[in-house]
């Protein structure tokens, strides 16, 4: 029998999300492709851990399957347990119940209009079938051959890579290596469909679904497609001006830094962020912070013999 989304995991079925999330990051570095290239099991469990992992990581998907609403692989189970009247799909007659549906009601006044229920189940009037009979068409609506399950991945991409829409190699639990193509709007948690790519099944393999993590950068930050830098300059570069080089996403650029430029003036590099959907670019906006070091003695003799003109807190009423 196959194993269920929590026994792939190895957790018990009241398990916490922490305790979900450290049992797929075990099993993920184990079994991870790259690290079983001559083991295809292990590629194959690498595909079903992680699409437990994805069913379960999912509050309101987690929920429906523990109250036995969808299947593993995240599909609606059949209305009815699969038959009627309590007997299993398949199932011979009974005795005294002749085709197995004259003790259903369907219809008049004591009983609700069955055939109307299943006309809804089974795609309205047609379900009916050419005899006009409530199950006739059973038959013709037999549901198809279906293609294999999705397989879900999840994808850290590097900051100045998201910022670059630089594509990113990948392995796929069947061991093949792909590169993928990051698009335009990309986020944190963004969902790139790879068709044909998933679980093989009797109409074709399924997908593949590669949810995005943009990883932290050391000193960028992100604001919508604008990227946010605090750069310090020197009290010297402050109060004479200067030209400075200043990182960006895709490489460092030269800034002018005008005379008397104070802490907290923000200056603006057009184009340097992060590429929205329609194709605009965002900025990258550039936060001066003046560095004033500490215990120099040179600094220090001379604040103490300058007189500041004026009050630089007026504006706040002290």
């Amino acid at each position: 029998m196959a194993l269920d989304l929590y026994q792939r995991l190895g957790v018990q079925r009241g398990a916490s999300e922490a305790e979900i999330k450290k049992a797929y990051r075990s099993l993920a570095k184990q079994l991870h492709p790259d690290r079983n290239k001559d083991n295809p099991n292990a590629a194959k469990r690498f595909g079903e851990i992680t699409h437990a992992y994805d069913l379960l990581s999912d509050k309101d998907k987690r929920a429906r399957y523990d109250r036995g609403e969808i299947d593993e692989d995240g599909n609606p189970k059949m209305p009815f347990g699969g038959g009627f009247g309590g007997r299993s799909a398949g199932a011979g007659p009974q005795p005294g119940a002749g085709a197995g549906f004259e003790n259903f009601n369907f219809g008049g006044a004591d009983g609700a209009d069955l055939g109307d229920l299943f006309e809804g189940l089974f795609g309205g009037a047609g379900a009916r079938g050419r005899g006009g009979g409530p199950f006739g068409g059973f038959g013709q609506r037999a549901r198809g051959p279906q293609k294999g399950a999705d397989v879900a991945y999840r994808l850290k991409v590097p900051f100045v890579d998201a910022v670059a829409l630089k594509a990113q190699r990948i392995t796929l639990a069947d061991g093949k290596t792909i590169d993928l193509k990051l698009p335009q709007g990309l986020e944190d948690g963004t969902k790139i469909r790879l068709a044909g790519k998933g679980e093989e099944g009797p109409a074709g393999r399924g997908d593949a679904i590669v949810t995005i993590e943009i990883a932290p950068h050391a000193f960028f930050t992100r604001e919508g497609n604008n990227i946010r830098l605090n750069l310090p300059v020197t009290l010297k570069e402050a109060v004479l001006g200067a030209k400075v080089k200043v990182p960006t996403a895709e490489g460092p650029v030269m800034l002018t830094i005008p005379k008397g430029t104070t802490s907290g003036k923000v200056f603006r590099l057009k184009d340097r962020g992060f590429t929205g959907k329609d194709g605009r670019r965002g900025d990258q906006l550039v936060s001066v912070e003046i560095d004033v070091p500490a215990g120099d003695p040179d600094l220090q003799k001379f604040a103490e013999g300058w007189t500041a003109p004026g009050n630089p807190r007026a504006d706040l009423g002290v």
